[in-house]
């Protein structure tokens, strides 16, 4: 379980690569060492409906969520989140050459407890 979401203003699909973007925050997560390989999700919903800043049609976001399970210190977190913000600010730096950008993270730790999960993929790379 490490389950990475971005939410994205629908106004970047003409200028960011999400697919290229969430292929290379995947691999970031998995450069850490922090996270299985069969754990690890990222995706990005395009948010059709938004109201950001002083509402100029060129303004975007891009909101992104890290979900993970518990274990890992606070310096691993740490570690994790600069890595993927650092990744990110790279693949995305056309966007900050403008003032119309705004890019935010925040790492948050699943309750065991309140969580369920079950994954068939796990098994077959395990294996290997």
């Amino acid at each position: 379980m490490p389950h990475f979401t971005m939410e994205y203003s629908a106004n970047l699909d003409a200028s960011v690569d999400l697919a290229g973007l969430c292929q290379a925050v995947h691999g970031t997560i998995l450069s850490t060492g922090l996270f299985e390989l069969g754990a690890v999700r990222v995706r990005a919903i395009r948010c059709e409906a938004y109201a950001v800043a002083d509402l100029l049609p060129e303004n975007g976001f891009i909101d992104m969520s890290f979900r993970i399970g518990k274990g890992r210190s606070a310096e691993e977190k740490r570690q994790a989140g600069e890595a993927i913000f650092a990744t990110v600010t790279q693949f995305l730096a056309p966007l900050f050459a403008t003032p119309h950008f705004a890019l935010t993270l925040e790492i948050r730790e699943i309750d065991a407890e309140l969580s369920w999960k079950k994954n068939a993929i796990h098994p077959r790379l395990r294996q290997g």
